[in-house]
């Protein structure tokens, strides 16, 4: 039988016996960390074994480790990175180069923690009024640029055994509010945001794994796209991403309704997984309730994501991170 269609959240460092209950029953495809959940090496070793354990599989656990702001991994135990806007901006001609470069460096910290998928690249497109909780986590100010270094990032990821899941999809950039806070509206037309903002995910719509973004279009609808069946429809179709589909966190106030009207709104728009961040049971069992089992169409991208979740080809990580160190001018950490 299928999964559950939810990505889950847990508490805190350890996972207790009956969180691992809970978990046991909701089955969830997968699992979150956040800084919450961030020790040292070996207690995460212990936490990413005890969650699968729980589940009964392999299960996938993903993590926010984007660099600069939005790294849950820091020093002194992992190494600090540049935002990806900054090292964009340091490596000019490299920035390709240097991308794949971090991701594959990057992949090896997480794997060695069982951490298997990462939430990013972050393709969408900075702008002169993107919100700041956003503009230096982008890799350019163009639709090329992004292309360019959001592909070398996710292929870094691939070579060393980690999912890429690429956000927000179909684009944030052109928000002006944080989405944690407030649900951001876009008024540009329709043409003008095919051309520009979908363009890095329709480049990239190979890959794995996405995440929407909790953004209201209103040349297409009144709905946020992760609750919209039309922009559901439009990644699908338009942009022609066929991989597994899963929300931003649904807990985030861009949503309004219960957890459980949340849920069940991105289900039945066409998303293939609900994400919940928070890892408190008062939330995530009825979102639980509501999302229900994968369909067969999201198991079955689900297995095809999980397919490209290979074993790392083996590198020389001091020479990866003295290439980096040299294309940055010694400034690839934060």
């Amino acid at each position: 039988m299928a999964s559950g269609a939810t990505i889950l959240g847990c508490a805190g460092a350890q996972l207790d016996r009956d969180e691992a209950a809970f978990f046991r029953e909701a089955d969830p495809w997968g699992f979150i960390l956040f800084g919450r959940n961030v020790e040292t090496p070996e207690q995460i070793r212990r936490l990413t074994g005890d969650l699968r354990a729980a589940v009964g599989r392999e299960a996938p656990i993903l993590i926010d480790q984007e660099g600069g702001r939005v790294q849950r991994l820091r020093a002194p135990h992992w190494r600090e990175w540049l935002p990806p806007l900054d090292q964009a901006l340091a490596a000019g001609a490299a920035a390709p180069r240097s991308f794949w470069l971090r991701a594959r460096i990057m992949a090896d910290e997480l794997r060695a923690l069982g951490i298997d998928a990462n939430c990013a690249p972050t393709c969408d497109i900075a702008g002169p009024r993107t919100h700041p909780f956003l503009r230096n986590r982008c890799f350019g100010t163009d639709p090329a640029t992004v292309i360019a270094n959001a592909r070398a990032t996710a292929e870094g990821f691939l070579a060393g055994g980690v999912l890429p899941v690429m956000k927000h999809m179909p684009g944030h950039g052109r928000a002006e509010a944080d989405s944690h806070l407030h649900l951001p509206v876009v008024d540009a037309p329709a043409a003008e945001l095919a051309e520009t903002d979908f363009a890095p995910f329709r480049a990239l719509a190979d890959l794995p794994m996405g995440m929407t973004a909790h953004i209201r279009f209103t040349a297409f609808d009144d709905a946020p796209a992760t609750q919209s069946s039309r922009m559901i429809g439009l990644i699908r179709d338009e942009i022609g991403f066929d991989g597994l589909l899963m929300t931003d966190d649904i807990g985030m106030e861009a949503l309004a309704g219960s957890m459980g009207e949340r849920a069940a709104a991105s289900i039945a728009a066409g998303c293939d997984l609900v994400l919940h961040c928070k890892g408190d049971r008062a939330g995530m069992e009825p979102a639980v309730a509501a999302a229900g089992r994968l369909s067969p169409a999201a198991a079955a991208r689900a297995e095809a994501a999980l397919s490209r979740r290979l074993p790392p080809e083996p590198v020389d990580i001091r020479a990866l991170e003295a290439e980096l160190e040299a294309l940055l001018g010694g400034t690839a950490h934060g």
